[in-house]
């Protein structure tokens, strides 16, 4: 009883110092090595250091935690800095920033390798890769909680397999029920 007290107390502490949910990020590599032994889908957030709706983006969002406990549950989710200087390997190539300035480390840099390779065109993006590693869609700009609802759901479920063309899209998102608080 005495242990449940505590916990409770605990909980009550953290919730008035604000500390909220956390999305348990991997590298891009992680993610696909983990996919491996545990198939389940991707979602990338490429994002900027300057990006103002990339910090709404992890402040909201991802902060929400019907989102991150969906995330962490069901998604490898990876945080990779879209103009920052790692290494990645993927799919037999190696990705790299070969014009990263690091006394631009903090404001806008060039553009990763793996960044135009994905086909990302503004940042925040989020990519979606299926359980099988295959890419399916970008998701260009901020949303939120109820937003992104949709789209976790739409590619955890495979939803979208079934479509025929953006009428399908249209009509999932009309008939769509948010679960998420937020």
């Amino acid at each position: 009883m005495e242990l449940i007290k505590n916990s409770i107390a605990l909980v009550l502490l953290m919730h008035s110092f604000g500390v909220t949910a956390q999305v348990n990020w991997y590298t891009f590599e992680e993610a696909f090595e983990a996919q491996k032994a545990d198939p389940k889908p991707i979602m990338v957030d490429t994002y900027t250091v300057w990006c103002g709706p990339c910090k709404l983006l992890d402040k909201i969002t991802f902060a929400n935690k019907d989102v991150s406990e969906y995330l962490n549950a069901n998604f490898y989710p990876v945080k990779f800095n879209a103009e920052g200087n790692e290494v990645v390997r993927f799919q037999g190539k190696v990705y790299d920033n070969p014009d990263y300035d690091p006394q631009r480390a903090k404001s806008r840099n060039s553009a990763h390798s793996l960044t135009r390779y994905l086909g990302v065109s503004g940042y925040p993006t989020l990519v979606f890769f299926d359980k099988d590693g295959n890419y399916v869609t970008p998701v260009v700009g901020y949303i939120n909680s109820k937003q992104i609802e949709i789209y976790l759901k739409l590619i955890y479920q495979q939803d979208y397999v079934d479509f025929k063309n953006a009428d399908d899209f249209t009509a999932y998102i009309k008939s769509f029920k948010n679960q998420f608080r937020g």
